[in-house]
């Protein structure tokens, strides 16, 4: 008989919203934060959903819900250091002095391996980022990890009305970066992330998976070269021409292909294995592309 949970969704944006969604579809019992007061006001999901800044010690204390899981997949919004340290690292001290015998999840990001060299790396390998921002993510995945909870990295996410390399190359602005090397790309589909936590929560979570690091990513890594060239044949469009690398993306400048071995050992597979899968058969994928500045 499938055990259904009392789950707390710490974030309900692109991630969090569709993820409650299907959880209360299997039966979970869930509850909602989000940092915006106007979404808060206006859920029509059928679950609570209340206004809570995870980085505000007070204001989480007086949550009133006791979760057997809290899943932390709140953004940054595309903040610098502050916000870093407020919804993760902060983020994941409140929740978990506040629930101290929930088992937490955190969707952090494969952004914290730091190698440029093109090669695979797994959850053992070293995850040393460059950046400030990525020095506070691996703060907060070093503290959860000491209050026994999981971390998911996920890789680039994409799906319908966020897909950035898609929508550069249908809108004519792609480029492929010149030189030698061409940087692997590490991408995942939202419904993989999310058939991938809920495969996660089946399991004896408690006993399994608590202090374990996950790599979420799709099993194809390919090159920003491939990928473009692949877009081209499928769209029968021409391949985009070459410029130098912007150097100053938020996101350090990598190269590593992201192993996702660990998870599948669990017997979880992506549905979407690679990123042109996604493009051939996501209908939605395509259609919102060229409708969204995301």
């Amino acid at each position: 008989m499938k055990h259904c949970s009392k789950i707390l969704i710490a974030g309900h944006g692109y991630l969090g919203e569709p993820l409650a969604q299907e959880l209360v579809a299997d039966g979970h019992t869930v509850f909602a934060i989000t940092k915006s007061v106007g979404d808060a006001n206006a859920n029509p999901n059928g679950y609570p959903l209340i206004s809570c800044d995870l980085g505000n010690t007070a204001a989480v204390q007086t949550i009133d819900f006791e979760p057997e899981i809290v899943i932390h997949c709140a953004s940054s919004n595309r903040g610098g250091a502050e916000a870093y340290r407020s919804v993760f690292r902060d983020g994941i001290d409140n929740l978990h002095n506040a629930f101290p015998d929930s088992h937490i999840f955190l969707t952090s990001s494969t952004s914290v391996y730091g190698q440029t060299d093109g090669s695979e790396v797994d959850e053992e390998s070293p995850a040393q980022p460059d950046r400030e921002t990525g020095h506070l993510l691996r703060e907060a995945e070093e503290n959860l990890i000491r209050y026994q909870g999981t971390v998911l990295r996920l890789a680039g996410i994409y799906g319908p009305a966020r897909s950035v390399h898609l929508k550069k190359f249908l809108e004519g602005t792609a480029s492929i970066e010149t030189g030698e090397i061409s940087r692997y790309l590490n991408q995942i589909h939202l419904d993989d992330i999310i058939s991938a936590i809920k495969h996660l929560i089946s399991l004896d979570a408690r006993t399994q998976t608590r202090g374990h690091i996950y790599n979420i990513a799709d099993d194809t890594p390919m090159t920003q070269r491939e990928c473009y060239e692949g877009l081209a044949a499928i769209f029968e469009k021409p391949i985009p021409d070459e410029a130098e690398p912007n150097m100053s993306r938020k996101r350090a400048w990598t190269n590593k292909k992201i192993s996702i071995k660990k998870l599948k050992s669990l017997g979880w597979t992506p549905n979407f294995p690679s990123f042109f899968d996604a493009v051939k058969n996501d209908p939605g994928l395509v259609k919102s592309a060229v409708n969204t500045n995301r």
